[in-house]
């Protein structure tokens, strides 16, 4: 039996009274209702999420932090092999479902260059983010301004090659359905989408 039942009308309404730059005797006065109507669904969501595919199983859920942003935006990730994560974000514009790679090291950006300039992956990996952009993701990163020392400017990869992250993000909106179990499958859904460029990220920047 699942656990999420979807987040309730009124988890929209905790968040409007968060918004703007509220003070913090405000947000005190909203973070049991917070609590119980806004991280609460998370949580389940994610434990539904962890028992449709196991490799789902590792998540977090956020806390609130100091800064407003934090109780305006209920944000968890899950984390996939190689420490890519697929990350979610909740709130007054409903869900958005993301994964990539971040806060790259040094040696992380060598290896995905190299990567992108082979004509084997780095085509690969064109694909890959042609067809997320073709299904409605938001593919964006850390952009160099131009090609990196070593590489020609008119690589047919150029743009691939500036990049120091590689992000792809879909915006899952709220409508009715987030009020309801659905939400488990269309996250299950868009998560699967972004495996291709996890397993991509996974083979050839942490291997």
């Amino acid at each position: 039996m699942g656990h999420f039942t979807g987040w309730p009308e009124t988890a929209f309404d905790v968040l409007l009274q968060l918004d703007g730059d509220p003070p913090v005797a405000v947000r005190e006065k909203h973070r049991k209702d917070r609590e119980h109507l806004v991280r609460k669904p998370m949580v389940a969501l994610l434990q539904d999420v962890a028992d449709a595919d196991h490799a789902y199983e590792d998540f977090s859920v956020w806390g609130y932090g100091t800064h407003p942003w934090g109780w305006q935006h209920q944000c968890a990730v899950v984390r996939m092999p190689g420490r890519f994560e697929i990350g979610l974000r909740f709130d007054l514009d409903g869900l958005d479902v993301s994964g990539g790679w971040a806060f790259s090291a040094r040696e992380e950006v060598e290896k995905f260059r190299a990567a992108v300039a082979d004509d084997s992956s780095g085509r690969a990996l064109t694909t890959v983010v042609e067809t997320l952009q073709e299904e409605g993701f938001e593919v964006s990163g850390d952009l160099m301004k131009r090609v990196p020392r070593g590489y020609p400017p008119d690589h047919p990869r150029a743009l691939l090659l500036r990049h120091r992250s590689l992000n792809a993000a879909r915006h899952l909106d709220g409508d009715a359905w987030i009020h309801t179990p659905e939400a488990v499958d269309r996250v299950v859904a868009t998560a699967a989408r972004l495996r291709p460029l996890l397993s991509w990220l996974a083979d050839h920047v942490s291997a």
